[in-house]
């Protein structure tokens, strides 16, 4: 440590001067050493210093982050070696090669806390911690320029050589006069300064072209373009060009970052201009390819799981079909029919919201005119229930325990009538296809779950289903008519009676939660058995279910998981994707009675013994094949559940069924050969009459109460012994009997009388005759993300993703190129580089002002003039939080200056914004669309498409959430966040649903070992606080106080 201030004294020599400031725009923020020792310090004089020593470039502390950037030159003058230490990080540059922390990277380069790119042709980092890069040239040999660049002035004490100034030193005698003389415009007075700085550069290196093209260079780019010698510099100097790979060309001034197929048109604010390799006009980077090819944009591939497509070139799934143009996967929309799904407690409605139904009851599950589906829950602990189908009214089916009834009659194979038909098509899955417009599958075994296919135009459909009309923001409207924004009152007015709360929405034991964990991250694996539909559809849903239903399961739990990870593999195959031999890999093999076999592809059409004996109805409907128990090719299934031949059939017929050979029926020879049946006469039928089905009368009841109202009424309910009120009046929900104009409505547990209105979602309903009776509003939109990225879209989708880039969070460019605002974030990382401690956020508005928010502070930068800013847009700053408000395009921004961002959106921008936050329809099930793209992904995917054009920054590939990483700290948490479900917000739970809430919580409140430290745990419950205020009046909790006291 004594040797520094020797080593500064008999090491190098030094000469200095002034630079004209007109020169660098930037000059006061950057300081630069080129050549062979010329250095352009942050403040001050310029100076030159030789020496093959290691020197600090400049070593400071900023917001308890230290940094130190130190280099050495060698006997050739061009620096060898830069060391840069930020917050303890070790980043080494050498031979033309990066290591961080000893590990050798390649570009780009992302860390938590830095990020290091091609600038050009130059090489940059950039801190996530510091307002600091570092930016350099490597030639042959070394590196002949580094700078180190700060965004804003720093009120510290700075050592190094980047914090020298007015330092004198020693005259070298070399003449650069010819140089210089075509400089004169520009520098003018300072000509015989930098005369003298040229001299003591390039004295002892002639013979290095580097040394004094590195000086030249930087001479001209601080003069700019418009100088005399821009364009005759390297004539003058005979300083050659760099070399380009590939098709890229060299230019002096040109884009930091090159357009790619990826981003073809990059829309950054302030586009970076610097000496950089480019393509020819109107070619961009195939950045898809290795090897720098230039190419038109219209021959860009597209990318889609790994692989590679041309332009042209179609991928296409059961439901929809892409088509590769211009790098941009252009889709068609979806052809396949919506399907609700009740897999257990867990439902997808058929706009494709997903919820977690509340208590194990009796529900109408969807209904239609002529329909209903009402399923039971039974009271065991593996969420079985029995299922009545109610059709037209008249015809009921009840699937039950393995087992289906039509009536008192038994379903054995197949069951027709004029409108429906009913068959099991494997030993797990019963098909129902109807003349109403919808199609049911039920699988059977293990464990009964409900799928319900829309075949037709529904506009009157209703229950927990939804309403079947594409907008995900209405799907929780209530047997009354108002739309909930909680599952759990939306859930309970499609119930059938009274019904409890009663299903678990934690683990109910610790072992069953570790096994649970560590068997359902089997579908998470990159290179597991379920991966190749990671990219068609993702895990984050089935996963987080797969888990609640096993460890919920009692003593089976090898069985729900199995019956867990089915249901990924169902949804994958609604689209064509095959998973593979998923059982045998997650040891959930079914075991076949009899001789039959396990298959996962078994036909509905021709598969038993009782389709032989006519025409198969079953030949006629378009079925995908099922998994289960079937028989092996060449034989068929009879009564006794046994493959046999078709020579060992039964042949059957109205009233009966008859084995092989020689038959006499109803006075008629007949022969039954492989079974089929022929007779002499065809029916058997006298004087005109004809052979006929017949089926039972169904009885309905109803109940003389308001709410009965806008319950639906089902043909299995009887009437019961009780209390009830007079002819033409009812019960309302007082307990009064009333006339039917003055019936009661009920809305998030309230009681509201006749005339009585309320706002729900963007709709104003009124109390009639007890129903609700709504008419659609335009609202605004909310869109919020917080902690380690949890994210709320404008339509409620949630997400979690957590990248270490800038991302679009929203825009309304959208690909149309005309642009008036844009939001973007960045994630500043806490000292634990697993955790987001801030967030910083860019607003550019109309081309005219760009907003960064960032360390707890506003900057602006105005482009043009700037005079009509104060009518653009306004700031405040309201308790904690500093509000962007712009009132001429309705949009308001909220920070709390950390980590929580809130954009507002009014009703205009509905369908016109894209970004993070979604597009803003009203439907969540389309919200993670690729950029550019109508491609639905998982979050990761979603997330990494909308990167900022510039940087360049590298994808995120995984991702460890806090409760990964620290599951000793999930118990805890878990204690924690029950605040958010508690008592304490009680009154907000039928308003607000609390669980997306709770499991960000959870997720926030992970990280326990910076308890104190880091805001994630308040910042998760003030997020719901916040959302109870908005919806809930009246619903005011001192939850900080509260909360103290856990």
């Amino acid at each position: 440590m004594t040797l520094q201030p020797q080593l500064l004294a008999v090491c190098f020599s030094l000469a200095s001067g002034t630079i004209n400031s007109s020169l660098y725009i930037h000059l006061f923020f950057t300081c630069r050493t080129f050549g062979s020792g010329v250095v352009q310090p942050f403040s001050g004089s310029d100076f030159y210093v030789r020496s093959n020593c290691p020197f600090t470039l400049t070593r400071f502390t900023h917001n308890r982050v230290e940094c130190d950037i130190t280099i050495q030159r060698d006997d050739s003058g061009l620096v060898v070696q830069v060391e840069i230490i930020i917050n303890k990080i070790r980043t080494v540059v050498r031979n033309a090669n990066i290591w961080v922390e000893k590990n050798r990277v390649s570009l780009p380069y992302d860390h938590t806390y830095q990020h290091i790119f091609q600038y050009g042709i130059y090489t940059k980092l950039k801190s996530s911690l510091l307002p600091l890069s570092v930016t350099w040239h490597n030639v042959l040999g070394g590196i002949d320029t580094v700078w180190v660049e700060l965004d804003q002035e720093l009120s510290i004490d700075m050592t190094g050589l980047c914090g020298k100034s007015n330092v004198q030193g020693m005259k070298m005698l070399l003449d650069c006069r010819y140089f210089f003389s075509f400089t004169l415009d520009c520098l003018q007075e300072e000509t015989l300064h930098y005369i003298q700085l040229c001299e003591e550069n390039i004295y002892g290196f002639k013979e290095s072209k580097y040394i004094s093209c590195a000086f030249f260079k930087e001479i001209i780019t601080q003069c700019g373009n418009s100088s005399f010698a821009w364009d005759s510099w390297r004539t003058v100097t005979k300083c050659e060009k760099p070399n380009c790979p590939g098709d890229l060309d060299y230019v002096e001034k040109g884009a930091a970052f090159v357009p790619t197929c990826t981003n073809p048109n990059p829309t950054t604010s302030y586009q970076d201009l610097t000496s950089s390799c480019v393509c020819p006009k109107s070619k961009v980077l195939n950045d898809h390819t290795e090897g720098f090819q230039c190419i038109s944009v219209s021959s860009c591939p597209c990318e889609f799981a790994g692989k590679s497509y041309t332009s042209g070139e179609l991928r296409s799934t059961k439901c929809q079909s892409c088509l590769c143009s211009n790098g941009k996967w252009q889709c068609s929309e979806n052809m396949c029919p919506s399907r609700c799904l009740i897999e257990g407690h867990f439902v997808t409605t058929f706009d494709g919201k997903h919820y977690v139904l509340p208590g194990k009851c009796t529900y109408v599950a969807s209904q239609g005119q002529n329909w209903t589906i009402v399923i039971e829950f039974s009271k065991c602990p593996l969420f079985d229930y029995i299922l009545p189908l109610l059709l037209d009214l008249q015809e009921t089916y009840t699937f039950s325990h393995n087992m289906v009834t039509f009536g008192e009659e038994e379903v054995t194979e197949l069951h027709q009538t004029d409108h429906a038909l009913v068959f099991w098509q494997s030993s797990m899955y019963v098909q129902v296809h109807t003349t109403l417009g919808i199609n049911i599958q039920v699988q059977m075994f293990p464990e009964i779950q409900l799928y319900v296919t829309s075949t037709g135009n529904h506009k009157d459909m209703s229950g927990l289903c939804g309403n079947n009309n594409n907008d995900t923001t209405d799907d929780f409207t209530t047997s009354s008519g108002i739309v909930e924004n909680s599952p759990q009152p939306f859930a309970l007015s499609w119930s059938v009676g009274a019904c409890p709360v009663n299903i678990p929405s934690s683990c109910i034991k610790t072992e069953y939660e570790i096994f649970a964990d560590e068997k359902c991250s089997m579908l998470n694996v990159p290179s597991g058995i379920f991966s190749t539909c990671h990219a068609h559809i993702p895990t984050d849903y089935f996963y987080e279910a797969c888990i609640q239903r096993t460890c919920n399961c009692a003593s089976r739990l090898q069985q729900c998981l199995c019956v867990a990870l089915g249901s990924y593999v169902k949804a994958c195959s609604s689209l064509g994707v095959e998973v593979g031999d998923w059982r045998k890999a997650t040891n959930c093999t079914v075991e076949c009675q009899n001789n039959q076999e396990f298959s996962y592809n078994i036909p509905a059409c021709n598969r038993t013994c009782g389709s032989l004996s006519g025409p198969d109805p079953r030949c006629e409907l378009d079925d995908t094949p099922v998994e289960g128990c079937g028989c092996p090719e060449g034989t068929h299934l009879n009564q006794g559940h046994i493959c046999t031949p078709k020579a060992g059939c039964h042949c059957h017929f109205h009233g009966g069924s008859t084995p092989p050979g020689p038959v006499v029926i109803d006075g008629r020879q007949c022969s039954c050969d492989n079974g089929k049946l022929k007779c002499s006469e065809d029916c058997g039928c006298r004087n005109g009459k004809v052979c006929v089905h017949c089926s039972e009368d169904n009885i309905k009841t109803a109940q003389k109460t308001c709410d009965s109202l806008s319950k639906p009424m089902v043909a299995h309910m009887t009437c019961e012994n009780g209390c009830y009120c007079p002819y033409d009046q009812y019960e309302d929900h007082r307990g009064n009997c009333v006339s039917l104009d003055e019936c009661t409505c009920v809305y998030s547990g309230k009681v509201f009388g006749e005339g009585q209105s309320v706002k729900s979602n963007c709709k104003t309903c009124t109390c009639g005759q007890g129903q609700w009776h709504c008419k659609d509003e335009p609202c605004s939109g909310r869109c919020q993300v917080y902690g380690n990225g949890h994210y709320q879209t404008f339509d409620s989708k949630w997400y979690r993703f957590d990248g270490n880039c800038q991302y679009t969070l929203v825009e309304d460019d959208c690909g149309k190129r005309n642009s008036t605002f844009s939001v973007r974030v960045e994630s500043v990382p806490c000292c634990d580089e697993a955790l987001t401690c801030s967030r910083s956020i860019i607003i550019d508005l109309q081309g005219k002002v760009t907003l960064t928010l960032s360390d707890i502070r506003v900057t602006r930068q105005y482009h043009g003039n700037g005079t009509q800013e104060g009518f653009l847009y306004s700031i405040h700053t309201v308790g904690l939080y500093i509000i962007i408000s712009v009132p001429s395009k309705g949009i308001t921004l909220i920070w709390d200056k950390h980590t929580r961002i809130t954009v507002e959106l009014s009703a205009y921008w509905k369908n016109k914004v894209c970004g993070l936050c979604g597009n803003f329809d009203s439907n969540e099930m389309n919200d993670l669309q690729i950029i550019g793209s109508e491609v639905m992904s998982s979050p990761l995917a979603f997330g990494n498409s909308w990167k900022a054009a510039a940087p360049p920054c590298s994808d995120v590939t995984t991702e460890i959430f806090p409760c990964e990483r620290n599951s000793y700290c999930a118990a805890w948490a878990e204690r924690r966040c029950m605040i958010i479900t508690g008592n304490i917000f009680k009154d907000c739970h039928y308003k607000v649903d609390p669980l997306p809430y709770f499991h960000a919580c959870v997720q926030e409140s992970c990280s326990c070992e910076f308890e104190g430290k880091f805001l994630g745990f308040c910042t998760a419950v003030a997020a719901y606080a916040e959302a109870c205020k908005i919806l809930c009046s009246n619903v005011c909790v001192d939850y900080i106080t509260q909360k103290m006291s856990l």
